[in-house]
């Protein structure tokens, strides 16, 4: 009987045994399903992520600054405008640069007087009047002086030369006194195409404060 009593305690710790490993195994295999599921899931919502940072980027409205400036003023709000709206930058350089006594309106016989009297001499060639992957702007503000009521002449030349089918185009200006008046209108009339907004006119020596808060009102 004693012998009997050792070989049933011996086959219940035998089936103890195997049922352990039977649970433990059957644990472990729960448990590795469980990390597969788990980084199935994460790599699902890094991929989902990953998507709509790139759907973001390619719907986000890319911005282009315009500018000829003949003093500098313009050159300053253009670059405040552009470093706040995180935009790209272009300068409109004429071939033959305008100097000090160029821009003397007060001198018939400087070159904006003959050009202001004669049309036929605002065809100002530019050291380059396209940009650089141009079809990728979505919004394009211009900015330039006011000369005789009317955007400084070089602006038009670039005007001409592009397509601004599909873009919105807003134009700005800066003058000591005159307002933006028609400029907008007529460069509108120039162009090839675009949604053309009302612009805004910026003193020569406009403060930050005024260009911050013209760039929230056109976000």
């Amino acid at each position: 009987m004693k012998k009997v009593g050792i070989g049933i305690a011996i086959v219940i710790i035998i089936v103890a045994v195997c049922v352990g490993i039977y649970y433990m195994l059957n644990s472990n295999k729960e448990e590795n399903v469980d990390n597969a599921n788990q980084n199935t899931l994460l790599s699902n919502n890094k991929n989902k992520v990953e998507k709509e940072n790139i759907a973001t980027e390619d719907n986000e409205n890319k911005i282009l600054v315009v500018y000829f400036s003949a003093q500098s003023h313009t050159k300053s709000v253009a670059e405040k405008i552009a470093d706040k709206l995180n935009a790209d930058i272009f300068e409109i350089v004429p071939i033959d640069k305008y100097t000090s006594d160029d821009l003397d309106w007060n001198d018939e016989n400087s070159r904006v007087s003959k050009e202001h009297e004669d049309e036929s001499l605002r065809d100002i060639k530019l050291e380059k009047d396209t940009v650089d992957n141009w079809e990728e702007y979505d919004t394009v503000l211009i900015g330039y002086p006011i000369w005789w009521g009317n955007a400084a002449w070089p602006v038009n030349t670039f005007v001409k030369a592009n397509d601004f089918n599909g873009k919105t185009v807003i134009p700005f200006c800066t003058s000591s006194s005159s307002g933006l008046g028609q400029s907008g209108k007529l460069l509108e009339e120039e162009a090839n195409g675009g949604n053309w907004e009302n612009g805004h006119r910026f003193k020569s020596n406009a403060t930050d404060e005024e260009i911050n808060d013209w760039i929230d009102t056109i976000k």
